[in-house]
């Protein structure tokens, strides 16, 4: 298997320093580095010591247990949970529940939790499990609702599903309904080219597709198709088990809202006198919880002693909420903020996989583990890797290109293999006309100018229509040209659909259907194969 390994930029500035460990004081704000043997060890002597603080690992178990008996019944994943209820901690990764499973970094992420899991496992003697934890209580459904795959004409192809009319609820409680499915997997069976694999896997879609009523059922089918085998616990954190697990941490985060607040605002001003920009808003009065009204997931805000939306059209007193978290949990949710907190609770967390975003997120959230008693886990950086198909190096290797050109400078690449098979010096031959243009018109300015002053304005449009038109010629011309090298600039444009497509990395833009469908799961197996990477560097597979 062959390996290359690139950086790429990371977006936010923490997270490049979190992991090169380049700023002094931003390791400070995480209290660990997963660099370091000895804050593994540590992690798992504080885990072992404030089990008292945590969800109780049965019940734990318990729901882990009826969830993937469902989702994810595979012995491998079975034996995993009787570990957790024996005490053994977790590397946590997680996701929204998209369509297909989504982008191709949620599969990275799963590849990571695993290899990880095994890593820390070997390092510390212990039973370590992988966990994907299902954000299935996000509510934004256009953001998960759809995929890409590409196209033979070097486009990408959009398959979605429409969002069925109703609330604004959460993924997975949105139903949806079985022939919308069924058209899903139409459109993704025209969009898939026939391969040997192809009646595989659009029998295992109908299959998971026919025993879910939501994105997140299917998606957690799914992943347990894809994973089971690894031992990879699910969990959607808008399960009915696992909301009954959070209430008395729904009911701590209510009591001392005003300090988790002070908390988010202390991490925060931590972060700017480091030199970073937080790369979420912490809102003053901001709950930073939701909570579910005639199924609706709307933010609360803190006004005047009460409990209120956006608008203030509805409240609630701290009274009302508080009963609510004891014996209706299912009515609140997490956001962006509090979710870490919320995971540390359920679960032991050894460590957490994170890409770079949500890396910058926890950057926030030092404080408030803090204020109620926690400590954060170590932050994993999720591994990285683009898919290279043999087609797609080969096309490489016939135009000289390397993966930075195609991810940074591709357009100037094209444009300049182009102009090196201009023969008859397009752009300087209209150039030079122009040129000539502009100069023939000085003298008939200075001529009209000289009968009327009004006319200097009339003489500058019509030189300008002249210029419009002679530049629409050159466009023409220039289209002609590359018709004429169509073939070759396809395959230009097949490497940047297949490496950099969108002008992002492949693991943001394309869904893994299409691999599994060329490729079996041949492709997700050499992924498993690799190391666990603790400095996050981008990893070209050869497939």
């Amino acid at each position: 298997m062959k390996i290359d390994t690139v950086q790429l930029p990371f977006g936010q500035p923490v997270t490049e320093a979190y992991i090169h460990r380049s700023h002094p004081g931003v390791e400070a704000l995480f209290g660990s580095h997963a660099a370091e043997n000895m804050h593994w060890k540590r992690r798992m002597s504080w885990l072992s010591e404030n089990a008292d603080k945590r969800a109780d690992a049965r019940l734990l178990g318990d729901t882990l247990q009826t969830y993937n008996t469902r989702y994810n019944n595979n012995a491998a994943v079975m034996a995993n949970i009787d570990a957790i209820r024996a005490g053994a901690a977790v590397i946590v990764t997680g996701q929204q529940a998209g369509l297909w499973t989504g982008p191709l970094l949620v599969i990275h992420k799963a590849v990571t939790a695993i290899s990880a899991a095994k890593e820390a496992a070997a390092r510390l003697g212990s039973a370590v499990v992988p966990v994907f934890w299902i954000a299935g209580e996000d509510h934004d459904f256009d953001e998960v609702n759809h995929v890409y795959v590409r196209g033979e004409t070097s486009a990408l192809n959009r398959l979605a599903v429409h969002r069925p009319s109703g609330a604004r609820t959460a993924v997975s409680r949105t139903n949806i309904e079985q022939d919308t499915f069924a058209e899903a997997i139409q459109l993704l069976s025209a969009a898939l080219p026939d391969t040997s694999f192809k009646p595989e896997l659009l029998e295992k879609l109908d299959h998971y597709a026919k025993q879910s009523q939501t994105l997140s059922d299917l998606f957690a089918y799914l992943l347990g198709w894809l994973f089971g085998s690894q031992g990879l616990v699910l969990l959607d954190a808008d399960d009915a088990g696992i909301r009954e697990l959070e209430a008395p941490m729904f009911g701590r985060m209510l009591a001392r809202n005003d300090e988790l607040e002070s908390a988010y605002f202390r991490s925060a001003s931590q972060l700017e006198e480091l030199g970073f920009t937080p790369s979420a808003d912490v809102t003053q009065g901001s709950a930073n919880l939701f909570l579910f009204d005639e199924e609706e997931r709307i933010l609360l805000h803190k006004h005047e002693g009460q409990y209120r939306n956006r608008k203030g059209s509805k409240s609630w007193s701290i009274e009302q909420l508080q009963a609510w978290a004891d014996n209706d949990p299912r009515r609140f949710s997490n956001n962006v903020l509090t979710r870490p907190i919320m995971q540390d609770y359920v679960l032991p967390v050894m460590a957490t996989v994170l890409g770079p975003g949500e890396i910058a997120y926890w950057s926030l959230t030092g404080e408030a583990f803090k204020v109620l008693g926690m400590e954060m886990p170590i932050v994993v950086p999720r591994m990285s890797f683009t898919l290279v198909e043999d087609k797609t190096s080969k096309y490489m290797s016939k135009f000289g290109l390397s993966f930075d050109e195609v991810a940074y400078r591709f357009k100037a690449c094209r444009e300049a293999w182009l102009k090196e098979r201009d023969e008859t010096g397009i752009e300087a031959g209209f150039a030079e006309a122009l040129a000539g243009i502009e100069a023939l018109y000085e003298p008939i300015k200075a001529l009209t100018v000289s009968v009327a002053s009004g006319l200097g304005t009339l003489t500058d449009q019509n030189l300008l229509r002249i210029k419009e038109q002679i530049s629409y010629l050159e466009k023409r011309t220039m289209d002609a040209h590359a018709k004429k090298f169509g073939a070759a600039l396809r395959q230009l444009d097949w490497i940047a659909l297949s490496l950099w497509p969108d002008g992002k990395p492949q693991e943001r833009v394309l869904n893994m259907m299409e691999f599994y469908n060329q490729y079996g799961r041949a492709w997700i197996d050499k992924l498993l194969e690799i190391p666990y990477d603790q400095q996050s560097g981008h990893h070209l597979i050869s497939i």
